[in-house]
């Protein structure tokens, strides 16, 4: 028997792809000090395993990605790290650019960008400019970002809102508070994958995860390329999301012809 045959629902469950995959990228510092190298070169080794994902991502038609690099409680690490962050997130905007417009790569930076550089703030500017008319992949990276600050400017943005008249207090909901929230033009994640062997979510995207599917992996992030993340994929594909709804109904409301894993 042909294994690869779309009657087994392999090629099937591999063409289940999330159209948006989160991910924290953690164990940087815990892999070089393994090696016993400085916390900071590990960030640097990091980048690579962003490479790996970007172009994996682009390969398996994810539609948008969005990376956890620095988030609003990492200014409490020791200083040099964070300067070695910042520098290495200038640095990197600077010599990804040419290799994101390859690959058809939009990117966008969410996150509280006024305890920046100004700098750091132009550059992301730039870089956000430069790419803005590719489609292939909209890469997300939040930096100085937090879930519930995300939550919070949210509702300020109502507030000011109802006090310009420009939302009736008996209207705000659901989407109305998702509609202020960082890429609300974007689906909500599909995959949450946790590097390093944590199992939290640290305050990530909260409210748009509210409904992803969680992988954790004991993997380091700078070991963490294209073949780890291919496995967090094909874990995904074969998941059956349900959204409330027993498996029964998820079956019928599928046709009848398997689970529907979406």
């Amino acid at each position: 028997m042909d294994t690869e045959s779309p009657a087994n629902g392999v090629q099937e469950d591999q063409r289940r792809v999330p159209k948006h995959v989160a991910i924290i990228m953690d164990g940087n510092g815990r892999w070089a000090n393994q090696r016993n190298r400085a916390r900071t070169w590990g960030h640097r080794e990091g980048v690579k395993s962003v490479r790996a994902v970007v172009e994996e991502s682009v390969q398996r038609g994810v539609g948008t990605l969005t990376l956890f690099a620095f988030s609003s409680e990492n200014w409490r690490r020791p200083p040099a790290e964070v300067s070695l962050l910042m520098d290495l997130f200038l640095s990197t905007l600077r010599g990804e650019v040419r290799r994101l417009n390859e690959n058809g790569v939009r990117l966008r930076v969410i996150g509280e960008r006024l305890a920046f550089s100004e700098k750091l703030q132009r550059r992301i500017a730039d870089v956000e400019d430069l790419t803005a008319n590719n489609v292939k992949l909209n890469l997300l990276v939040a930096a100085n970002y937090g879930g519930r600050w995300d939550i919070t400017q949210a509702a300020r943005r109502i507030v000011a809102d109802v006090l310009a008249e420009r939302l009736d207090p008996a209207a705000i909901d659901e989407r109305a508070v998702a509609a202020r929230l960082s890429f609300a033009d974007l689906p909500d994640p599909d995959l949450f994958i946790r590097t390093g062997g944590e199992k939290r979510l640290s305050n990530f995207i909260l409210w748009q995860s509210a409904y992803a599917e969680l992988y954790f992996t004991d993997i380091l992030w700078p070991e963490f390329g294209a073949a780890a993340y291919g496995q967090a994929l094909d874990d995904f594909a074969h998941r059956q999301r349900r959204f409330g709804l027993t498996g029964e109904q998820v079956t019928a409301q599928a046709g009848g012809g398997g689970d529907d894993r979406h």
